[in-house]
């Protein structure tokens, strides 16, 4: 069995230190939004943005025109006044850009998922570990404050016992080479770990490939936890409408997440079915109840700017961050097990074997 793991890394004390001098790698599709929540954090220092498109470049500067633009990724590591990168790029780069940076000594939050597959992104943590610097998956959903408040409820014990989840993120789009379930499946199988706090045991995948051969726009994941939860995620960019809503059923409760339902994204359910243990078949009795529903305040908050924010707690006091890289590690197996479950028609897969043969 796979234990998880924590970077070990050394405590320190925070203190009234400069902003920590950043690098934004990458200005695609989440690049304007990091730039503009490192402008924004008192933190952190934008000292340039690394990109080689000459078109995102002048995008960047029109609306950052102080800050420059560096197309060399070595000229960026050879600075030691720079302290941290963020990386915004494709996933297949994610490995070389992250290893490289590591070694340079920089700190790093890299943006989902960690890497493409469970072998890079244990090299990674045993890079960040080796030169004792943080590494950091962005898995930003996990600062959103429904998904923060779901997480309260469960260590309350106000759901019970943990029984099953179910999830649905559909859109039309947008459509990516490496397949829905590198797109979309690392947001739920992050706050699916964060919630339940067990790692998956295994995972079984089918899908359907409708405009590329081995391309999948819609897939179907069933997950096993190592506690017994069991958890239902449905994925798929040929939507006509978006839906990001999960279900969490327990014991004593169920909740219900709703990330485009605005002040009401969590409804609290006071139901359920009880059941009396028969004497005999002729008594079986199965009650159902009722009770009220309740949807709590949220506090408003950007989630990217908290990730941000515990992204530099975490540099300066050496605290590990909420989205940790061994979360980012046991995201990257079941993500690769789910593909390599659908390759063989739907067989589950155990996610701790994958990352245990990664590891040796």
């Amino acid at each position: 069995m796979l234990t998880r793991r924590f970077p070990a890394r050394l405590d320190r004390h925070p203190a009234d230190t400069p902003p920590l001098r950043t690098v934004v790698v990458g200005y695609g599709y989440w690049g304007p939004n990091l730039v503009r929540n490192v402008n924004e954090r008192p933190e952190f220092e934008l000292v340039a943005l690394c990109e080689r498109d000459p078109a995102r470049g002048q995008a960047f500067s029109a609306k950052v025109p102080n800050v420059p633009v560096m197309a060399d990724l070595d000229e960026v590591l050879d600075d030691p006044t720079i302290d941290a990168l963020i990386v915004a790029t494709p996933p297949h780069t994610h490995h070389a850009i992250c290893k490289a940076a590591l070694l340079a000594g920089k700190h790093v939050l890299v943006e989902k998922p960690l890497a493409t597959n469970t072998m890079d992104a244990i090299d990674l943590v045993d890079t960040a570990n080796m030169r004792d610097v943080l590494l950091m998956p962005g898995h930003t959903f996990l600062y959103s404050p429904p998904v923060a408040k779901v997480r309260q409820l469960i260590d309350r014990g106000v759901l019970g016992d943990m029984y099953f989840v179910t999830s649905a993120r559909m859109n039309l789009g947008k459509y990516q080479k490496d397949g829905v379930i590198c797109d979309l499946a690392p947001h739920d199988l992050s706050i699916l770990l964060h919630w339940i706090d067990e790692p998956i045991a295994q995972v079984a995948a089918s899908g359907r490939s409708v405009f590329q051969p081995g391309v999948p726009e819609t897939a179907f994941l069933t997950l096993t936890f190592e506690g017994g939860a069991t958890a239902n995620i449905e994925l798929s960019w040929l939507a006509p409408s978006k839906v990001r809503k999960m279900v969490v059923v327990g014991s004593n409760r169920m909740v219900q997440y709703d990330d485009t339902a605005g002040d009401e994204a969590i409804r609290i359910y006071d139901r359920g079915m009880e059941f009396e243990t028969p004497e005999s078949f002729g008594e079986y009795q199965l009650t159902y109840r009722s009770g009220d529903i309740i949807a709590p305040r949220l506090e408003p908050a950007e989630p990217l700017a908290l990730e941000l924010q515990d992204f530099a707690h975490s540099i300066r006091t050496g605290a590990t961050p909420r989205s940790h890289a061994y979360l980012g590690v046991e995201v990257v197996a079941a993500m690769e097990a789910a593909q390599e479950s659908l390759l063989r028609g739907g067989v589950p897969v155990a996610v701790a074997e994958r990352a245990e043969r990664a590891v040796a």
